[in-house]
């Protein structure tokens, strides 16, 4: 019995070793050979849809004479007019103006990612939300 268990407890041993170096190997997968790029100082373009004006794409880096692609993704709502890469903590929607009829919001910039360069302050607007008068239930009261 001593034997059996002893026999188990190597086995679960090299099962666990065997998940951990597979794991490793698949983490290490999409990065190439190790020391294959001495350069730190990669800089990066912006994010260039592939169809139209948002959606997926690509952005281009570049770091002496080498370059890469990577995959990115330009927003296809409001957001697209300062793109993904640049990070803002907005405040609070304005009150409505009456005249005409939108609401606007500031945001401060948090990061710019890739070194991608970025406004410091944007404005944002959308339309206000028109609240009219709750209309009366038609055909569910009892004296119908």
């Amino acid at each position: 019995m001593r034997g059996l268990f002893s026999t188990l407890f190597l086995l679960l041993v090299a099962l666990m070793i065997v998940t951990t170096e597979a794991g490793k190997n698949k983490k290490d997968k999409g990065k190439g050979p190790k020391g294959a790029s001495d350069c730190a100082e990669w800089r990066f373009g912006g994010c260039v849809p592939k169809n139209g004006d948002c959606g997926t794409g690509e952005r281009e880096g570049t770091c002496n004479d080498q370059t890469k692609k990577l995959k990115c993704k330009v927003p296809c709502n409001w957001k697209k007019q300062f793109g993904a890469d640049c990070k803002y903590k907005f405040s609070n929607w304005g009150e409505c103006d009456t005249a005409t009829g939108i609401k606007t919001r500031s945001g401060m910039l948090l990061k710019a990612l890739y070194d991608v360069e970025c406004q410091p302050t944007i404005t944002v607007s959308k339309p206000c939300k028109i609240k009219s008068k709750p209309k009366g239930k038609k055909g569910k009261g009892k004296g119908n």
